[in-house]
């Protein structure tokens, strides 16, 4: 019995396994970095899914025979787990398009495929262990070539079209990505990822047509190759995660006075056209109160809107207030308005002192050279 494709396999698993574990634990510890909380989440998720429970799963059920029952059991665990894990990345594709916007279709429909594949899965003849050699009579190691498994017409259709339309739309999101996105080389690893995930996919839906390992040994392959580039980006390029679902609309300055003393706008083509009298009246209104609030303990920190939020950082020894106007508010946007804060009092702090007796004249091009500051602290959303 040949074993290099086991050890093959194990050791490939072993390495998936070590870096999944690694990647979860620096996505929770580091969550802030990926811009919300429920990002995050959805990112571990799909790793603990995906790297985790799949491969320990399939590598179980393939590298290693126990017995027919649990071999098959395994095996099926592992198509539903690895349907799942696609499904959270589609989630995840979704909130890279539209941020916290999740259509019913296509995923009532994904639901309903997959409970349809739970349903299948749950019949005895559903899927087939066939092995090419007499059963060991104990927990032993196996030659993967030699162990496989055959499904009927109707679990085998359900896996082909559940895995075509998330694929199908995993292009789509990415395409709909790339065309709106301003900085093409941002989009750029999601795309080519997308493309490359294309590949295994295929591969498993040749091995539930043909019935032939070769194509589910490429398939773990390639899947683990695309585990191991997303979570290099995961741990590496954690700012993708936020750029592509975040946007920034605009940043104001409002002097405590309620004169705007910088305007900087990021999307003169916003898709949210329809919310800009709402934030002309709301930043209107922060005008007259922010003169009220500036010197007050309990301040309004966000207002928000249907589509976007608008975020308040008050500088009350300096008499201003940053807004910034974004999809959504989330520690990352913070932090650069924080940055940015500081950089803006430590270049105007003399004009800022001064315009501390409202009576004086204020010259709102004295602030002119804000804009590379903007440029510099908010570059990922340029």
């Amino acid at each position: 019995m040949n074993y290099t494709t086991s050890i093959s396999l194990i050791i490939g698993y072993i390495i998936i396994l070590c870096l999944s574990v690694i990647t979860i634990i620096h996505i929770i510890r580091y969550r802030k970095k990926y811009g919300t909380e429920l990002i995050a989440f959805l990112l571990a998720a799909s790793v603990l899914t995906g790297g985790i429970i799949f491969s320990t799963l399939f590598v179980f059920s393939v590298t290693f025979f126990i017995s027919y029952e649990i071999n098959v059991l395994f095996w099926k665990l592992s198509l539903v787990s690895g349907v799942i894990s696609l499904v959270i990345s589609s989630f995840i594709y979704s909130f890279y398009n539209e941020y916290k916007k999740i259509k019913p279709f296509p995923f009532l429909y994904y639901a309903l495929l997959l409970g349809m594949l739970i349903g299948a899965l749950l019949g005895p003849d559903s899927i087939e262990l066939v092995l090419d050699i007499p059963p060991p009579s104990s927990f032993s190691v196996i030659d993967p070539a030699l162990i496989n498994f055959r499904f009927n017409f109707i679990t085998g259709a359900i896996i082909i079209l559940l895995q075509s339309l998330i694929t199908i739309y995993y292009l789509y999101i990415a395409s709909l990505i790339n065309i709106r996105s301003k900085k093409k080389e941002e989009s750029l690893p999601l795309i080519l990822n997308t493309i490359v995930f294309t590949i295994p996919i295929l591969m498993n839906i040749y091995y539930v047509i043909l019935q032939q390992t070769v194509f589910r040994e490429l398939y773990i392959t390639l899947i683990w190759i695309t585990y191991f580039a997303v979570n290099f980006m995961l741990i590496n390029k954690p700012e993708m995660f936020f750029v592509l679902p975040n946007r920034i609309y605009s940043i104001n300055i409002y002097h405590k006075s309620g004169i705007l003393l910088y305007s900087f706008n990021f999307d003169k083509k916003s898709d949210n056209k329809d919310e800009s009298p709402i934030w002309g009246n709301i930043l209107i209104g922060l005008n007259h109160i922010l003169s009220e609030f500036i010197g007050k303990k309990d301040k309004i920190d966000v207002i928000q809107t249907k589509k976007t939020d608008i975020v308040v950082r008050y500088e009350i020894d300096y008499g201003y207030a940053l807004v910034v106007i974004t999809n959504k508010k989330n520690s990352i946007i913070e932090d650069l308005m924080l940055n940015f804060s500081i950089e803006f009092k430590r270049k105007y702090e003399d004009e800022l002192i001064d315009l501390q007796d409202i009576n004086r004249l204020i010259d709102v091009s004295e602030f002119s050279g804000a804009k590379e500051m903007v440029e510099k602290n908010f570059q990922l959303y340029l």
